[in-house]
């Protein structure tokens, strides 16, 4: 069974991390629970107060983890915390590195661009990070016109907030194919994917 971890920290945007975990555990829910085992992670295991102040307890710590297979990496004003930390940021480079694919949402893509990972690369992020990551990525290539795009062969950034729902389904898709990924949208009433997806 392929194992998805979604990090979470301290002020990370809700929607965020919650959009694509709902999109993947719906679509392992509607296979069964037979293709993922979906884990919120973080540093350690202590709460997590998202932004707003919603209270958050990890699944798992980052040093408890064996593999990823795939890694969700949400934004929100903690980003800019997650990438003054040097020990977590090597951590999460050596994870990105590992999987088969990685997607950011929102400013989730500074950890991404903070890592060299989106040097030369086109990506998304949310309209008030652009500023932000032009200078931590001078040489990546902002797509601010788009809801997701992919940076390479196994990383895809998706634009502010409620864009990471498209890129996981769309992540879902790729991986799973077309039938579960219209499934779940379906299942979530998630129109903007089902009406341009319908058999």
């Amino acid at each position: 069974m392929k194992q998805l971890g979604i990090l979470i920290f301290d002020e990370v945007e809700v929607l965020d991390f919650a959009g694509p975990f709902e999109v993947f555990s719906v679509a392992n829910q509607l296979a069964d629970y037979k293709i993922l085992e979906v884990h919120t992670v973080a540093l350690s295991k202590e709460v997590i107060r998202a932004k707003n102040g919603l209270q958050v307890l990890p699944d798992n710590s980052l040093d408890q983890l064996n593999r990823l297979d795939y890694l969700v990496l949400p934004g929100g004003d903690g980003s800019k915390n997650v990438i003054q930390n040097q020990p977590l940021m090597a951590t999460l480079q050596n994870l990105v590195s590992q999987t088969e694919w990685t997607m950011s949402v929102c400013s989730g893509s500074r950890i991404l661009g903070k890592s060299g990972f989106l040097d030369h690369k086109p990506y998304c992020t949310h309209h008030e990070v652009l500023d932000s990551m032009a200078s931590l990525v001078p040489s990546g290539i902002p797509k601010p016109n788009h809801r997701f795009i992919q940076s390479d062969t196994r990383i895809w950034t998706a634009a502010g907030i409620s864009a990471g729902i498209d890129l996981a389904l769309h992540l879902v898709e790729l991986t799973f194919g077309k039938e579960l990924a219209l499934a779940t949208a379906t299942y979530m009433e998630y129109t903007p994917y089902s009406n341009t997806h319908a058999r």
